[in-house]
């Protein structure tokens, strides 16, 4: 199992919950709305790709999507967590790619079937360095991805239908959230396509800047 290492404090990756439809213009984009409630999704933990490792995509699959996102790491656990208590539970923050096949997702779209085929193969969780929650306001938080230099996604965290204080109250009253859990918070508008040989440029002024290389 995976570890992250956030300031002077060591988790081991756990559950991975995933959001979507958490911007409006993505949820149009995919040609849906947002849901009056959160919707989340699971990615096994072996799905984690961290920096300095490239992104090799699968053999099956002829049209992964990126999907930038802001990552939440739980530092400490619990059920039933309040709004208001709710960033106490936070260790840290990184951006990831929430990568999808979304050739077999459309097809499993179209049979009523679960998306972890689509969204939960390896290295289908890709992730940043975390930084440090203290001193984090995560409802005021602007991030970038480029692609071979080309802006591709533009991420403001004001826009989110569901902000992160809100996600962590609703996930932990369904489940108990541990630990070493991490939640990718959503995507705005802008997914498409990535090519072996792409450079993948994820960015978060004053915080994080790290490339991935697509083989």
């Amino acid at each position: 199992m995976s570890e992250l290492q956030i300031a002077d404090k060591t988790l081991r990756i756990n559950n991975i919950f995933c959001v979507a439809r958490n911007f409006v213009a993505h949820a149009a984009e995919m040609g849906s709305v947002i849901a009056s409630e959160p919707v989340v999704f699971i990615k096994p933990n072996s799905a984690v790709l961290q920096s300095g490792v490239p992104i090799v995509l699968p053999t099956w699959s002829d049209n992964v999507h990126h999907e930038l996102e802001l990552v939440v790491a739980i530092g400490e656990g619990g059920k039933h967590i309040a709004v208001a208590d709710a960033l106490r539970h936070v260790a840290g923050y990184a951006l990831g790619l929430d990568l999808t096949a979304r050739d077999v997702q459309a097809a499993a779209k179209k049979t009523g079937s679960p998306w972890t085929l689509a969204k939960g193969f390896d290295g289908a969780a890709v992730l940043t360095q975390f930084v440090a929650a203290a001193g984090i306001d995560p409802t005021q938080q602007q991030f970038t991805l480029h692609i071979n230099g080309e802006l591709r996604q533009l991420a403001d965290t004001r826009l989110m239908a569901f902000d992160v204080a809100t996600l962590i109250a609703w996930i932990s009253s369904k489940f108990t959230l541990q630990p070493g859990d991490l939640i990718y918070t959503g995507t705005p508008e802008g997914v498409g396509q990535i090519q072996r040989g792409d450079e993948l440029l994820l960015t978060w002024p004053g915080q994080i800047e790290t490339t991935f290389v697509v083989l």
